[in-house]
C-alpha cells in the first residue's frame, strides 16, 4: 500500500512512510505511546507484538530493496526503524472520523488507517471540493467522497 500510494497518488520516492490514524482508545495496543498526539507530533515503535523481525536474507538485501520488506502487521505506516508518526483520533474532538475508524476496526480488527495530506507532489492540499475532484481526476485514486454517506450523489467512482 505505501508503495502504491507513493507512486501511483503521491507522486514521490516510493519508499516514503505515510503516518497511521489510530482510535485513542487503542493506541497503546499498536504504539509504544499511550498519550494523546493528535497532530502527529509525537512518533513512537510499533509494539514488539506487532512487528515481524527480518530475516537474515532480507537483511542482505541492498538498501533499496530492504525497504520494501514488511515490517509489521501495518506496513504503509512502518518506518525503517519500527517507528511512526502517530496520530490518535478521539471521539469528543473528531466523532466522524472516530466513527469512520471503528467501523473499519470492526470489518478489519484493526483500528488503523493510513492518513496523508489529500494533494500530490508539488501541489497545494485540497482545500474545495473543486480541488478535490481535479486532484482525483489526476491521480489512480479508485474512490471520492465527499459529504456525508447520506448524500449518495455526492460520491464519484471511477472504473
Amino acid at each position: 500500500m505505501q508503495k502504491m500510494l507513493n507512486l501511483k497518488v503521491k507522486y514521490r520516492e516510493s519508499f516514503r512512510p505515510f503516518a497511521p490514524a489510530v482510535l485513542r482508545e487503542n493506541v497503546a495496543d499498536w504504539f509504544e505511546l499511550d498519550c494523546d498526539s493528535p497532530y502527529m507530533l509525537l512518533v513512537a515503535g510499533i509494539k514488539p507484538e506487532r512487528r515481524r523481525n527480518m530475516t537474515q536474507a532480507e537483511q542482505k538485501l541492498w538498501a533499496l530493496i530492504r525497504l520494501n520488506v514488511i515490517r509489521s502487521e501495518i506496513p504503509a505506516v512502518t518506518h525503517i526503524d519500527y517507528s511512526a508518526r502517530v496520530q490518535t483520533v478521539h471521539r469528543d474532538t473528531n466523532p466522524r472520523f472516530h466513527q469512520l475508524l471503528q467501523s473499519f476496526s470492526g470489518l478489519t480488527g484493526c483500528p488503523v488507517l493510513v492518513n496523508t495530506s489529500f494533494n500530490v507532489r508539488g501541489e497545494p492540499i485540497v482545500c474545495t471540493p473543486e480541488d478535490a475532484f481535479r486532484c482525483f481526476m489526476g491521480t489512480d485514486i479508485e474512490v471520492l467522497a465527499i459529504g456525508t454517506a447520506s448524500c449518495a450523489s455526492r460520491i464519484r467512482i471511477r472504473h
